[in-house]
């Protein structure tokens, strides 16, 4: 007999991954890296990654963001296609140089809507920019675009990776959740900078129809820490008080024998 016994007051690993949630500063570590970059951070993969694809019959390319902390590695995926972002009703949404965008038939008319800049969306670059904004810690009204991003759209990501070093030592809050106890995933709804810490603005468009963390789960006071499952308890069926869970006549279903 062997048992590698430990007290029952020790808290031990269970032999599975360790999986984290809530919100977290996290510094941008690489950007659409190559499989020995990755293995380079920790992370074993033994092909490489894939950042481009066809789904149905449209192509699309990503930008995958890995983030990093004390407790490991995180990686945030962006996608993006090479044409403009239209909505079912034929509106297209808008973006200008300090970030702000919108939805018009036309270009916007808007007040409060900056025309310096201003052109039609790539699909899936308004969530980038929104990302550059917070990592970058840029100032309202400050510019925020990037010169190539046509490029970028089709999957040459080499102005992101620019700013890997240049940003080394810039911070950005995020929510991490899980996935299906399988997976971390980022929230893609709100970014956040350091300072000052809105965590209310995270609640805020978590609470939003349109901008929910779907199909993940989080510690729900968004403290950052291991992440704590959600049960779904099972009621047992009903049994008399005086009855026991097995009878002589017939052994219990799950009975070792």
């Amino acid at each position: 007999m062997a048992i590698q016994s430990n007290d029952s007051t020790l808290e031990v690993a269970d032999g599975g991954r360790e999986f984290f949630s809530g919100l977290t500063n996290v510094k941008v570590v690489a950007v659409n890296p190559t499989m020995v970059e990755l293995n380079e951070l920790g992370v074993n993969i033994k092909t490489e990654p894939a950042y481009s694809g066809t789904h149905g019959l449209e192509d699309w390319s990503k930008v995958s963001i890995w983030l990093a902390n004390e407790d490991g590695n995180f990686k945030l995926d962006l996608f993006l296609k090479n044409k403009f972002k239209e909505s079912k009703t034929g509106k297209f949404q808008w973006i200008n140089n300090v970030g702000q965008s919108s939805w018009s038939l036309d270009a916007p008319v808007y007040d409060w809507f900056g025309k310096e800049g201003m052109r039609k969306a790539y699909d899936g670059e308004t969530t980038l920019i929104d990302f550059t904004k917070a990592w970058a810690n840029v100032s309202n009204g400050g510019n925020v675009y990037y010169d190539t991003m046509d490029k970028i759209a089709q999957g040459d990501v080499a102005e992101i990776k620019e700013l890997v070093n240049a940003l080394s030592s810039n911070q950005v809050r995020v929510l991490i959740g899980v996935k299906d106890a399988k997976y971390q995933g980022i929230y893609t709804g709100y970014f956040g900078r350091v300072k000052p810490q809105r965590d209310d603005l995270f609640i805020k468009n978590l609470n939003d129809e349109y901008t929910q963390f779907k199909n993940h789960e989080y510690n729900q006071d968004l403290q950052w820490g291991k992440h704590i499952q959600a049960l779904s308890l099972v009621t047992p069926d009903t049994i008399a008080e005086n009855a026991d869970w097995t009878t002589n006549e017939e052994p219990a279903v799950d009975a070792p024998f």
